[in-house]
């Protein structure tokens, strides 16, 4: 399996970082997500995730450092987590990190919603 690379474009912010790990599992997306089209740019991301945890029962850790991302692209973060609530419950071991600006009012909410939705835990910690 290979790893999954989307690196940022400077001129288009509407599109995050990607960096998944095929050796050590560890998935990373950072910057902004606010396309039109969502689906388009998470399917890859999506189908990804899914082959690697049902191949592999190694740990995955996501690593979210999104600094902006619309509703549409909400919903497919969800999609994502729903992916790794299903590997855990396999009995893969999931840590998912969320990364946040402190002058970010309504991050906190926003993970917490997350948490709700899923049932995972999201541990948060701030930028550096």
């Amino acid at each position: 399996m290979k790893n999954l690379i989307v690196d940022a474009v400077p001129d288009s912010p509407y599109y995050p970082e990607i960096n998944f790990n095929a050796e050590n599992g560890v998935c990373k997306l950072s910057g902004e997500s606010y396309m039109e089209e969502a689906y388009k740019f998470y399917t890859p991301l999506l189908n990804w995730l899914k082959e690697y945890t049902l191949e592999r029962k190694n740990p995955v850790t996501l690593n979210l450092k999104l600094t902006y991302f619309n509703t549409n692209s909400s919903r497919l973060l969800l999609d994502i987590l729903d992916v790794l609530k299903k590997s855990q419950e396999a009995g893969t071991n999931v840590a998912i990190n969320w990364y946040y600006e402190e002058d970010d009012p309504d991050v906190k909410d926003e993970v917490e919603d997350f948490e709700i939705e899923t049932g995972l835990k999201i541990t948060m910690k701030p930028m550096e």
